[in-house]
């Protein structure tokens, strides 16, 4: 049952609103407020699918109670109502990410079209949320070792702010889930998750890849292309193995960082991006520093937040939990009957050493699902589970 919140000073277009609403549906719930602040106080402590919000109004304009929602539900979206004096701020509203805007007094037709238009773009954001967790299963942080939890404190604590994060750790060890986490619990959530892969891409288009180009900045640039920073607009860049990255890359993702400008390659002309940048590596940047391959003013810029993760072998508690996620998972992939470990065959995974830590845990777990009996036992994994 969609709920629909009124942010006008003027009673009888506040009435006028709510009785246009009523009668198109009976289903909708509306309520009222007169004010700005009235109506902020409402949005924190209830749900609405809508709001409509006239844009002249004392003690909160509605430009005002804009930026507010958007800070503290940002997934509402907001139609503006406008006087005639009013239509440019309420075009403005609409670069603030209003939904739409409509005049006094109201058109029903228009009205109602745009209501609808803004439910049903609710409606999909709902949809996108639920679809979400769903594919966040992908992304799941299993285990309750100590390591893990102090991980998943820290991802607490640091995902609703901005701050870069380097997440640093082993090949292998699930660094991509700390930055999908990362993403997925911040204000930017509702943003793409850009991916960057520093070590697969070569040196010498790395900085195409990352920026973007203009047609003939080189010989293969057939047409202007948008770069990755520019696709993670408003939302999360991240640069996995960042350690493989060349110094002239280094430098442009600097200024990038600095002043939230970057520049084509070929162009001579700024553009401005606003995103999130979350770095991965398996190397050792201070090292990488002291050696000349990583540039030290790029590792204080990335290394705000350092989250370290560790290896398998260092979180072999957590081995059974992961054997019971990887055989789930598998299980569903392949349509068929979930396998359990017998108490001896998880006693001797735990001692095995997992050099290729996560990865090849999940590997060797596949592998005895393919092969071994309905219950894993001892006798499989020695079969099974060698390198």
């Amino acid at each position: 049952m969609p709920r629909i919140l009124i942010i006008e000073d003027e009673a009888p277009i506040r009435r006028v609103l709510n009785k246009i609403l009523s009668e198109e549906n009976d289903n909708y719930l509306v309520q009222e407020a007169e004010d700005g602040l009235k109506g902020i106080e409402l949005v924190k402590n209830e749900d609405f699918d809508l709001i409509l919000c006239d844009i002249k109004m004392p003690k909160m304009d509605g430009v005002e109670v804009l930026e507010a929602v958007k800070k503290i539900k940002p997934e509402i979206p907001m139609v503006m109502i406008s006087g005639h004096g009013d239509l440019e701020t309420a075009v403005n509203t609409m670069r603030l990410g209003a939904f739409d805007y409509i005049s006094k007094p109201p058109d029903l037709n228009r009205l109602l079209n745009t209501v609808r238009n803004a439910l049903d773009k609710k409606q999909l954001i709902v949809e996108n949320k639920i679809l979400k967790k769903k594919v966040s299963k992908n992304y799941e942080m299993i285990g309750e070792s100590e390591a893990i939890r102090h991980i998943k404190t820290m991802i607490d604590k640091v995902a609703a702010t901005d701050a870069r994060v380097l997440i640093t750790g082993p090949n292998g060890t699930g660094k991509e889930l700390v930055a999908h986490q990362l993403h997925e619990k911040s204000n930017r959530s509702f943003q793409p998750i850009i991916e960057v892969n520093c070590a697969a891409i070569p040196s010498e288009l790395i900085e195409s890849e990352l920026f973007g180009h203009v047609k003939g900045a080189f010989t293969s640039a057939v047409k202007d292309r948008a770069g990755k920073f520019e696709a993670a607009h408003g939302g999360t860049i991240f640069l996995d193995e960042i350690g493989d990255m060349s110094l002239p890359a280094q430098a442009k993702v600097l200024r990038a960082l600095q002043e939230n400008l970057i520049q084509r390659v070929g162009a001579d002309k700024d553009i401005k991006v606003d995103v999130r940048v979350i770095a991965a590596t398996n190397k050792d940047l201070k090292k990488e520093i002291e050696e000349g391959r990583f540039r030290e003013d790029l590792y204080h810029r990335l290394a705000v937040i350092l989250i370290k993760v560790p290896a398998l072998n260092d979180r072999r508690e957590d081995i059974p939990s992961l054997l019971e996620h990887f055989a789930t998972k598998i299980a569903d992939e392949q349509g068929s009957a979930k396998k359990t470990f017998s108490n001896e065959a998880i006693k001797m995974l735990q001692e095995y050493d997992w050099t290729g830590n996560i990865r090849e845990l999940r590997n060797v777990v596949e592998r005895l699902i393919i092969l071994g009996g309905h219950e894993i036992s001892e006798t499989d994994v020695a079969l099974f589970a060698s390198k």
